[in-house]
């Protein structure tokens, strides 16, 4: 069986004094290195995802700022491809679809920032496109969000977004289990 490891925006201005920084992203991004290295060790392809904010009121991700650049650990080696998007769903006006398709993996391992947005866009686009997916609990991260008066911390804003994927759209365990 064949495994693809897709990493969706591991950026900089997700980890303390960026822009957005999210709950726990250091956990997250050190269980993503160790998959990465797993899958590189295998010689399993690698796909890495930047989310860049064009606009010029950008809260964060604006290119050309720190906040933009992927996090060192789980960045692209020479020959890795990287992928570009402006919006959460990573296949949204990309190539990542006809990356996918000319790899053809038998499943998607997914990890990546923020476990409320953009991992669970492109986890349910996967799915709705037909992919197998997994996704690495530990190797995601989410924000403190708010609604209306509520203040929902962002372990728990991942937890529900990691039970609704399980749900129906993916299989989802931690890295130990996936390696």
């Amino acid at each position: 069986m064949s495994r693809l490891l897709l990493i969706v925006d591991i950026q900089r201005d997700y980890f303390p004094g960026g822009r957005n920084p999210l709950v726990e992203p250091d956990a997250a991004a050190d269980a993503a290195s160790r998959l990465l290295s797993a899958f590189r060790a295998e010689g399993s392809p690698v796909v890495h995802v930047m989310h860049v904010w064009e606009a010029p009121d950008a809260a964060f991700f604006a290119p050309g700022t720190p906040g933009v650049e992927i996090d060192p650990r789980v960045a692209p080696r020479h020959g890795e491809p990287l992928v570009v998007k402006a919006f959460p769903n990573a296949f949204r006006e990309t190539d990542l679809g006809d990356r996918l398709r000319a790899a053809a993996p038998d499943e998607l391992v997914i990890v990546g920032m923020m476990s409320s947005m953009c991992v669970d866009a492109t986890v349910r686009a996967a799915a709705d496109l037909g992919y197998t997916v997994t996704v690495a609990h530990d190797a995601c991260a989410a924000p403190d969000l708010a609604f209306g008066d509520t203040v929902v911390p962002g372990a728990q804003v991942h937890a529900a977004f990691m039970a609704a994927l399980a749900d129906s759209y993916a299989h989802v365990a931690s890295v130990d289990d996936i390696v």
